[in-house]
């Protein structure tokens, strides 16, 4: 292959014909153009006439250019011409291709697929078996062997939302039959270290040996971008993104997000040269703070580039009560001076309004939206008090009370108090308000199941004073914090849905320094984070086997999705030390309401561009489109200059004069014919037809001549094998129970396949289609106005989130938004696909409930006159859309096992959803007879009349 830039021709040794263009030249301007007849002037014109020889004229300079450009261009077509062509593929052996399929991957990753087909093409064309693996953990080890280039099984791979680990595939690689092949190594990288690129390579350059590695790499300003968690800072949030640094500056912006994906806020960042790492300070609102739900840098569509947020980040709204008396006299010394510098830099502090009236401090503060409630020494609470801290809490408020003279004095009413974590000793040390030791006590070592497990108990706090709590069976369930004596420092209950907390000590210094150290800090911070969120409160309190089950995690492009059936559910007590991977990918975890965030990146992940590598044989940069066949290019313009030359022929001979030869000339009209017959051994050379996914012709006859369901190909592995299995499925059924006996399913690319061929085609929706091409909606619009059906199935199932909206109904108006569709309608209980084989009325797939919508029924009369238009002649709807994943139910594997569970029927679910697809597709094949048969006693008694 010979390469300028961005043009290579794919057989040089064409161009050698370039070499006869002098030799044309020498030829067209030795022939001279046909002489005229003109009529014979009277005698008298030719005296004084000169009777020297003159030169015969010679071809006019500008035909002469034409038909050399006509030549070159010729020539040029002959060694086929390619734009963007594919790395180097020359060799005969086997070919490895070894992908980054991580999270740095998924923004650019069409120029990855784009590299994956042309080498596939390559590959094919060679007849050559290729194998390619993705640098990325799978949770199941697929096997590593070579496979024939035209098995589609290659065209599986898609982005993870994870990081690669190379070495541990080089350890796979290299204990395999796969290093024993010596095959052709090429590594599309994308470009990040992860601190293991130089080993890798290296691992990879010996296994290909002589023929060396290949290195495929993005352009240093198209890597990925990842965005670590955000901390809470003031009044937003303070967001820390990461690249790998290069010589470019590059300027974007961090968005802020709602469950429903409605943009809250908007804060600018810029990356200048040579700067790995920059930050963006986004401020909000607290009401709109609290409302968002993850984080993106805008552009970017991979799973680093999404920080999802949960309750931890929701700035919380404390409101504070002291019964202290020396709020006034000594405010440096009360209880809410204390608390409020502790709180301060994390919760919004609330105070109660000057102007309440006859309202008490405490129903002022619960008149707003609260997140805590902290009453310091506060003994007896009045009825309507108690009554509205007893509501509050029990929807889900966190009370938390500290000890203190009043707290003590009131020991007979608070031992009935229901307010209260635990019962109180009454009498004696417990309630008398003064405990004195000869030896201060120090704080015994956090618990494993207590909310403060992991923080650092100072040596030098220490607490003099206390009030006790009485000792009952389940004191110690209770418990949060001791001291060294084993007596409580911090005791707590759920009430329905909140929870209520005792400090035994004061909130100021008057009982203990506690208040005065970091660890007072530290203990209202994790307290307060449990507001907003019971089962964050329950978590924290729980067992350590208890864990968080997956409830939406991301993919590949960081959309939220339904977990992968193989995620697995992560221990609450190590959740936050847990990183991402293919058992748990990134997400949401636990109760549905209330989740927990696990992201990819953590505060101190880092990225650094791929350097040198050893062992290389060469470096590309990949294409920003697919390798391009320019000989039909070629071709046409020759054919445009062809005609050109007739024209300019007939014009130079003299045709168009008043006295044209007619007689043909016979050296002069050379040129077209060696054209075209150049033209033609170009269209039968061997490499003429660019490589695609299918032989054309073969497709073809094989589709025309047996009739098969099809599905529309998404790109997404997972999803096409359940299409294919689903469809497959279904046939089987259909050749069982009707006289139609299906071929195997087959996958379709709208935009390069005829659809003509198949009756019904099934189109699963996913976030990850790319909008259709102009060539693909002609496609789509020319096959359902020849009478095709298709059935676009959104897959939503509302999976108890609320506000979340499907991903496939955006999808669905995202693709058939340029079809020119009327408007569709639920099926009615009348319309022929309730009675085309089987009597029914719901349709259900693997989830139930979702409606069927078609364009208006022709057959019933339903359908308006654009509709009728729509409609084929036999009254079928070309377009149907529903949303119970219908392929995911009639799916089997290879030993007619359901693949998939039907929710919630179970296998009656099942057969109902084999019903529908039999009247699908008999609907599809036999029109509106059933709407006539309806009528057939009315018809009868008619012709009897």
């Amino acid at each position: 292959m010979l390469s300028l830039g961005a043009l290579a021709f794919a057989t040089p040794l064409m161009l050698l014909g370039l070499l006869a263009l002098p030799a044309i030249w020498w030829l067209l301007r030795i022939s001279p153009p046909l002489p005229k007849r003109v009529r014979f002037p009277a005698i008298r014109l030719l005296v004084g006439l000169d009777r020297d020889e003159e030169t015969p004229v010679h071809t006019p300079l500008w035909l002469l250019l034409l038909r050399l450009t006509l030549a070159a261009i010729i020539v040029m077509a002959l060694a086929n011409p390619l734009w963007n062509p594919a790395p180097t593929v020359a060799g005969s052996g086997p070919l490895l291709i070894v992908t980054d399929n991580g999270w740095a991957s998924a923004t650019h990753w069409r120029d990855r697929f784009n590299a994956l087909d042309t080498l596939i093409a390559a590959a094919r064309r060679d007849d050559r078996p290729i194998l390619i693996v993705g640098t990325v953990p799978a949770a199941t080890v697929p096997a590593l062997d070579f496979a024939a280039a035209d098995d589609a099984s290659v065209r599986t791979l898609t982005p993870l939302p994870l990081s690669p680990d190379r070495l541990a595939l080089l350890t796979r690689l290299q204990s395999s039959n796969v290093a024993k092949a010596a095959p052709q190594v090429i590594w599309l990288s994308d470009g990040i270290d992860y601190g293991s690129a130089t080993d890798f390579a290296a691992g990879l350059s010996a296994i290909a040996g002589s023929s060396g590695l290949d290195v495929v790499e993005p352009n240093t300003n198209e890597r990925g971008i990842a965005l670590l968690p955000p901390a809470i800072e003031g009044e937003g949030f303070l967001t820390r993104l990461i690249r790998a640094a290069d010589k470019h500056s590059i300027a974007g912006s961090i968005i802020a997000l709602n469950a429903q994906g409605a943009v809250l806020g908007r804060a600018p960042f810029t990356f200048d040269a040579n700067e790995g790492e920059t930050s963006a300070r986004l401020d909000l609102p607290l009401d709109l703070r609290n409302k968002v739900s993850r984080l993106e840098i805008a552009g970017e569509t991979s799973a680093a580039a999404m920080s999802l947020l949960d309750e931890r980040w929701r700035r919380r709204t404390v409101g504070i009560v002291s019964g202290s008396t020396e709020e006034e006299t000594q405010q440096l010394l009360s209880d809410r001076y204390y608390l409020s510098r502790a709180i301060g830099p994390y919760a919004e502090i609330r105070e109660a309004s000057a102007e309440r009236a006859s309202k008490s401090e405490i129903a002022d503060l619960l008149s707003s939206p609260l997140s805590v409630l902290i009453l310091a020494d506060i003994g007896n609470l009045t009825p309507t008090d108690r009554t509205l801290v007893a509501q509050w809490v029990e929807k889900g408020g966190v009370l938390v009370r500290f000890a203190g003279p009043k707290l003590a004095a009131q020991g007979e009413v608070l031992a009935s108090d229901q307010l209260m974590p635990v019962p109180l000793r009454m009498g004696g040390r417990a309630l008398g308000g003064e405990l004195s030791w000869t030896t201060p006590q120090h704080l015994a070592p956090f618990e494993a199941d207590s909310p403060f497990n992991g923080l650092t108990v100072p040596d030098d706090v220490t607490v003099s004073r206390q009030v006790l709590a009485e000792p009952t069976a389940d004191l110690g369930n209770h418990t949060w914090a001791r001291l060294a004596d084993g007596t409580p420092l911090v005791t707590a209950t759920t009430r329905d849905k909140g929870l209520v907390v005792l400090v035994h000590v004061t909130a100021n210094s008057d009982w203990s320094n506690l208040p005065r150290s970091g660890l007072f800090v530290d203990i209202l911070r994790r307290i307060i984070g449990l507001a907003q969120g019971v089962a964050l409160a329950t978590t924290a309190n729980a067992t350590p086997q208890t864990s968080l089950a997956p409830v939406r995690t991301l993919d590949g492009y960081g959309r939220l999705g339904t977990p992968p059936a193989l995620a697995t559910p992560v221990a609450a007590a190590t959740f936050d030390a847990t990183p991402a991977s293919p058992r748990h990918p990134p997400g949401l975890y636990g109760p549905a309401d209330s989740p927990r965030a696990l992201n990819l990146m953590r505060a101190d992940s880092t990225v650094t561009p791929v350097g040198a590598l050893s062992g290389v044989a060469s470096r590309y940069i990949y294409a920003e489109t697919s390798e391009t066949q320019l000989r039909p290019l070629f071709l046409l313009i020759a054919l445009i200059l062809i005609i050109t030359d007739g024209i300019a022929s007939l014009y130079v001979t003299g045709l168009f004069d008043t006295t044209p030869i007619r007689r043909p000339r016979r050296g002069f009209r050379f040129m077209p014919a060696v054209a075209l017959a150049l033209i033609a051994a170009s269209l039968l050379h061997p490499s003429s037809a660019k490589a695609d996914d299918k032989n054309t012709l073969d497709f073809a006859l094989d589709a025309a001549n047996n009739t098969r369901l099809a599905y529309v190909i998404t790109g997404d592995a997972t999803v096409d094998e359940t299409s294919r299995a689903g469809l497959e499925g279904l046939s089987k059924v259909l050749r069982n129970r009707t006289s139609f006996d299906p071929a195997a399913p087959i996958g379709v690319n709208p935009d390069r396949d005829e659809l003509a061929f198949f009756p019904l085609l099934y189109w699963p929706m996913t976030t990850g289609q790319e909008s259709l091409t102009p060539a693909a909606l002609a496609r789509v619009n020319a096959y359902m106005e020849h009478g095709g059906t298709i059935l676009f199935d959104t897959r939503d199932q509302d999976r108890n989130i609320s506000g979340l909206v499907g991903p496939g109904t955006q999808t669905l108006r995202r693709l058939i938004g340029k079809l020119d569709l009327p408007a569709l309608t639920p099926v009615s209980k009348r319309h022929v696909m309730t009675k085309s084989f089987y009597l029914m009325q719901d349709f259900p797939g693997r989830w139930t409930g979702g409606t069927l919508w078609v364009v208006g029924d022709n057959a019933n009369g339903d359908a308006s006159n654009d509709e009728q238009d729509v409609l084929s002649k036999d009254g079928v709807s070309p377009i149907i859309v529903g949303s119970n994943d219908y392929a995911a139910a009639w799916a089997r594997n290879a030993s007619g096992r359901p693949m998939f569970p039907c929710e919630p029927g179970g296998e009656g679910q099942r057969e109902m959803a084999y019903r529908f697809g039999v009247n699908l597709v008999m609907y599809t094949l036999t029109g509106n007879y059933k709407a006539d048969q309806v009528h057939i006693p009315a018809l009868l008694e008619r012709l009897g009349q």
